[in-house]
């Protein structure tokens, strides 16, 4: 899974070998990252005097206070075509960038106040990307989680039950509907989620 946002970059362009940037995410982009896993993301409208290359490490920043979210290095171009095939005078799409993630911090974002950006797109020299990527240690360990969805459907047969349901989540999605998630073989510590975040479900402990 990817996704995608636009940006405009006038940095320094791109230098022989690897280099290091910072890709600033528009509040709705991070905020759609926290919600559902996607392996890379997709930038496009880069200009080429500003803008990572293939190989480049990225650290993926959120904003307002500058917060180190994920790392990621970039994939090799995806190939430029007309959105028209058909209409050979209709405009070439943009040169799309595929930033792959390598580490992930959407829960738990390092702070970058010391960061100086110059705007979505920032180059970066190795020592402070170093310095940057080390605030976020070591990847947690990988365990199993339970995770589940449960929905009160009135419905006629099993069938529509499942139909109904698959429709109650496509229209009401992570922003809306409570996931519960627990250790696997700690059913106990089950905890709410909703928009990426735990949630009281308990309507006697809001009173």
């Amino acid at each position: 899974m990817t996704t995608e946002t636009a940006y405009r970059a006038d940095g320094p362009g791109h230098a022989d070998g690897p280099g290091t940037w910072a890709v600033l995410l528009p509040a709705e982009r991070y905020e759609a990252e926290r919600l559902v896993h996607h392996d890379s993301l997709k930038l496009t409208g880069l200009t080429d005097a500003g803008r990572p290359g293939p190989g480049d490490r990225v650290a993926v920043l959120a904003d307002a206070p500058p917060r180190l979210v994920a790392l990621g290095r970039v994939a090799a171009p995806t190939q430029r075509h007309r959105e028209d095939p058909d209409d050979p005078q209709s405009p070439v799409e943009p040169e799309t960038l595929v930033v792959a993630y390598t580490r992930r911090a959407f829960d738990e974002p390092v702070p970058a106040d010391l960061l100086t950006l110059d705007g979505p797109v920032t180059a970066l020299d190795p020592a402070t990307f170093r310095a940057l990527a080390d605030q976020l240690g070591p990847p947690p360990a990988r365990r199993t989680w339970l995770v589940s969805l449960d929905l009160p459907i009135e419905a006629g047969t099993p069938a529509e039950a499942v139909r109904l349901f698959w429709s109650y989540v496509q229209e009401l999605g992570p922003r809306e509907l409570p996931a519960f998630v627990a250790p696997s073989g700690d059913e106990l510590a089950m905890q709410a989620f909703v928009l990426g975040a735990e949630a009281n479900q308990d309507p006697e402990e809001d009173d």
